[in-house]
């Protein structure tokens, strides 16, 4: 592996370790895990040798158990948001297993801890934004109908509360890099900001009805695709959204080609 590419793979991981200190999300669970190496110590004065013996064993099968599956969820997940988020769930079921075992009391304690930090803090997205722009409703509007600019508009529309669009947020801005063109713009809405906005555009702002993110590709003023599509039976199962799949649903490669072809 050459110098260049060695760096290049570690700047996600630079780039948390930062946030790990100026993100309150990030900071708050890092002292949560670490306040367990407080209350070991602390368990083991107090605990039989028996206990202590059978701790460490779990201490040790959980610890392996994490690696094997953080490491599945790696290599299946498109975007480093993503299996930091998978990383933290998993993490937290291990640290319930191994209290529950030392103490039920301490096990709801730490339910209780995580419940704090969830409604207090979220996961930061991306913060690339690409070839995107920030639109608001009225500015896209105005887009849509002056049509002095590009012909097609692929809008995501997203809430910086949803977990969904947190672990998609790298998506959409890399997608722009590659897609970019004269006839092709890409822009992105804040429901979190602009909640009328989602009424307008038949968009739930519930997250269990899965349409948070929504992408819509307008050609000029009108809709011409959408996902997750109006009226899915399967909207709570969407699947990952990754650049594939959204190359894929609107034929970008195919609007890529029009404009080199001059078409």
């Amino acid at each position: 592996m050459s110098k260049e590419s060695s760096s290049g793979s570690n700047v996600p991981v630079l780039k948390w370790m930062n946030q790990m200190v100026s993100e309150p999300h990030y900071l708050f669970h890092f002292l949560t895990f670490f306040s367990y190496l407080v209350i070991r110590c602390s368990a083991i004065q107090v605990l039989e040798p028996h206990l202590i013996l059978n701790l460490l064993r779990r201490e040790i099968l959980t610890v392996l158990v994490f690696a094997i599956l953080a490491f599945i969820k790696g290599v299946r997940e498109d975007t480093w948001e993503a299996f930091i988020a998978d990383a933290l769930f998993l993490a937290k079921i291990c640290l319930f297993a191994l209290t529950f075992t030392m103490d039920r009391r301490i096990a709801v304690w730490y339910i209780l801890v995580f419940l704090v930090i969830h409604v207090l803090t979220q996961q930061p997205p991306s913060e690339g934004l690409g070839t995107c722009s920030k639109l608001t409703p009225l500015l896209l509007e105005s887009l849509l109908t002056e049509g002095n600019t590009t012909r097609f508009w692929l809008v995501e529309f997203s809430a910086s509360y949803s977990s969904a669009c947190i672990r998609s947020s790298q998506q959409f801005p890399e997608l722009s890099i590659t897609y970019s063109s004269k006839i092709l713009s890409f822009g992105i809405v804040d429901l979190g900001l602009f909640p009328n906005a989602a009424e307008k555009f038949g968009i739930s702002l519930s997250g269990s009805m899965g349409q948070l993110p929504t992408f819509i590709l307008f050609d000029n003023a009108a809709e011409v695709a959408r996902f997750p599509e109006l009226g899915s039976e399967t909207t709570f199962f969407n699947p990952t959204i990754t650049k594939g799949l959204l190359s894929r649903h609107f034929e970008l490669d195919r609007h890529l080609l029009e404009y080199i072809n001059g078409k």
